[in-house]
This record gives C-alpha cells, sequence and structure tokens, in this order.
C-alpha cells in the first residue's frame, strides 16, 4: 500500500488466521506502540524493546498471553511501559507478576503502568515498579486522551463481546506544513526564519510569540513583524487531514457495536478490523459476538475508511483465506488490503530436533 502516513509505521506481526498483533511505530522517535500481544515469540527482542504503550482490546488469551514476553523481554530495562485495557487489566497484570520470584531484582529495573479504561472515559492507574519487585501502588484517576505526545493520540470506547472490548483510534498529530501560493498571496518569503516558527510550532508556544519574517512589499524586501506567530501560521499553512488508525477486534454486530464505533473510527486512514466468519455462518458469529463477512461490509459501508486490513479470520478456514476475501465487498473509495494466511513459524516435530551427538 502507499504510504499515507507522516509520522506513523503500522505493521501488523501476524497472519490473517495468527493472534492479532498490530505494532505501531512512530518515525521520528524510533518509539512504538503495541496493540493486543497474543502469541508474539516470533518477534526479536528489538521490537519488544522499542515499545512504549500497549493497548489491550480485551484478556482472551489469543489477545493477551503474549504478555509474558512483553515482561520477559523488559522488565530489566529502565523504562516504564504503559498498558491500557478494560476494567480488571490490572488485577490480571498483578497476577502475572506474581507467577514468578522477583528476588533478583535490581534499582535499574523499569516499570508497567497499568491504565483501566472505564465506561464513563475514567482511567484509573496503577503502577508495577521493578525495582520493587513489582510492587504496586497506586497513582489515582483521571479523564481526557488514553495517550498522546505531538506525534500522535491515541482513543478509545468500549464495545460488547460478551465482556467489555476496547476499539482504538490512533491519530496522527498535526505536521507544520506550509502552503507556497498561500505564503505568495501574503508577500511572505521563505527563509531561515522559519526554524524558528516550526520549533515554536512543535514546542506549542506559537500563540503570542512574536516572529520576524521577511516581507515582499511589490518589489522590495522589508522586515516585518508579526506579534502573533499561530496568526500568521494560520494565513500561510497548508491544510492537511492528519492520518489514522483504528483497530476494531472481537465485536458483536449490533447496532450499540456499530454506533460507538461510528463515534470513534469513522473515516480513518486505515482500518484494521477482524472478519471472522462467513456469510453462511452469521448465526455462529453472532453466538460468538464476532463478525461475518456480511456484517463486516455493513459496518464498511457505515465507517469509510481509507484503507481496511481484515484480521483475526476464523481458524475453521486454516485451509486457505480466499473463500473469505471473496465475500468482502468494500464500498466505492475503501481498498482492501492482503496480508498473508499465516507469519508464525509452525511447531517443530520432535522427529525434526536435532539429536545430541559424543565429541
Amino acid at each position: 500500500m502507499p504510504k499515507p502516513f507522516r509520522y506513523l509505521e503500522p505493521t501488523f506481526f501476524a497472519g490473517l488466521f495468527d493472534d492479532p498483533l498490530l505494532l505501531v511505530r512512530v518515525r521520528p522517535t524510533g518509539r512504538a506502540l503495541l496493540f493486543d500481544c497474543g502469541k508474539m515469540h516470533h518477534l526479536a527482542k528489538r521490537v519488544y524493546t522499542s515499545i512504549d504503550a500497549i493497548f489491550i482490546s480485551h484478556a482472551h488469551m489469543d489477545h493477551f498471553m503474549g504478555m509474558d514476553s512483553v515482561i520477559r523481554h523488559s522488565h530489566a530495562s529502565p523504562r516504564t511501559i504503559d498498558v491500557f485495557g478494560p476494567p480488571g487489566l490490572s488485577e490480571r497484570m498483578a497476577s502475572k507478576f506474581a507467577c514468578y520470584d522477583w528476588n533478583l531484582a535490581d534499582t535499574f529495573w523499569g516499570n508497567f503502568r497499568v491504565n483501566e479504561i472505564w465506561a464513563n472515559g475514567r482511567v484509573a492507574s496503577m503502577l508495577y515498579s521493578g525495582p520493587e519487585a513489582f510492587a504496586a501502588s497506586c497513582e489515582g484517576e483521571r479523564n481526557g486522551v488514553l495517550y498522546g505526545n505531538r506525534h500522535l493520540t491515541v482513543s478509545g470506547t468500549h464495545c460488547e463481546h460478551h465482556i467489555p472490548v476496547m476499539a482504538y483510534r490512533v491519530d496522527e498529530g498535526e505536521a507544520f506544513v506550509l502552503d507556497d501560493e498561500r505564503m505568495a498571496a501574503e508577500g511572505v518569503k521563505k527563509g531561515e526564519w522559519l526554524k524558528e516558527m516550526e520549533k515554536l510550532f512543535h514546542d506549542g508556544v506559537m500563540e503570542g510569540s512574536p516572529v520576524r519574517y521577511p516581507y515582499d512589499s511589490g518589489g522590495s524586501i522589508e522586515e516585518k513583524v508579526a506579534p502573533d506567530a499561530a496568526e500568521l501560521y494560520q494565513r500561510i499553512r497548508k491544510f492537511e487531514e492528519p492520518a489514522s488508525i483504528g483497530y476494531v477486534t472481537d465485536i458483536g454486530y449490533s447496532e450499540e457495536n456499530v454506533t460507538k464505533l461510528s463515534g470513534l473510527v469513522q473515516g480513518v486512514t486505515l482500518l484494521v478490523c477482524e472478519c471472522a466468519f462467513l456469510a453462511s455462518e452469521s448465526k455462529k458469529a453472532g453466538l460468538s459476538r464476532h463478525l461475518c463477512t456480511t456484517q463486516f461490509n455493513q459496518l464498511l459501508d457505515r465507517l469509510r475508511p481509507r484503507y481496511v486490513l481484515p484480521m483475526h479470520f476464523s481458524k475453521t478456514y486454516q485451509r486457505g483465506s480466499e473463500p473469505l476475501y471473496r465475500e468482502i465487498e468494500p464500498p466505492p473509495g475503501v481498498t482492501v488490503l492482503k496480508i498473508p494466511d499465516r507469519l508464525t513459524p509452525r511447531p517443530l516435530m520432535e522427529s525434526e530436533v536435532p539429536r545430541p551427538v559424543e565429541i
């Protein structure tokens, strides 16, 4: 697919039948966000060590069991990893930490901050301190965006899968982009001064900050002072819609769920969304609170993403994904992406393991 993202680089570390695993790398920082963590033994350690935050949809095994691998590869790094998910996540993380002995914990070990997202939008945080053998301490509650910096923000909503399940949206931060035609119309000339304005933009202090700039008064160049850099920027900027990613998995098809998703991920650049069953098995999809292809198509018609990546196909169809893809009918303007059926290596048989030899 073309790269419509300025800051984000999404990588789906799974095949259609593997456990969902979406990594979003933030290009300017080299850091990453992870969405769900089922089976993930195939990830290189450098991938684990790049992760700053993890967003769990729900605690079914195929979406959560890989947290042990995250802990294994991250616990001795001097940093704090944020983990987000529905209510009950903190207790589950506490149980994982309690499974192991931490008598060798050291002062340089890192922490895990577990953030439970409640239906009313409140986020309750608990810090598990690595240097203290992952002892827990409450950090209180807050409202607002789940996670963010100047390059991105992450938001979410509760959906239903017989249990609460989180859907997420990642929005790129606004970029500093200028419009040559608008600059010419305003008589504003380019130059080194733009570096100062860009720094004010990225520092978030444009409003009220003066900036000097060269101005073409009709044949001669003179220096002007704009008392408010933000006001000048609005006159010469180029308007671009920031790119976005939606992550949706394990939801029942209901008007309530669809309404919530419409409010969260409608019109995203890339929608990563489950499509578990064929249309003929809509009843099975309904009982297990998953989507069949008919419902997937209806959802696409409501949400209208630019690109969609179907994923998390039912293992019922492990012989091949083509029957499901044949039933996917996107509306105009929506491009369907294709990935391999599997990325994870197959299990070894005992006959394939090299035997010890005498030396």
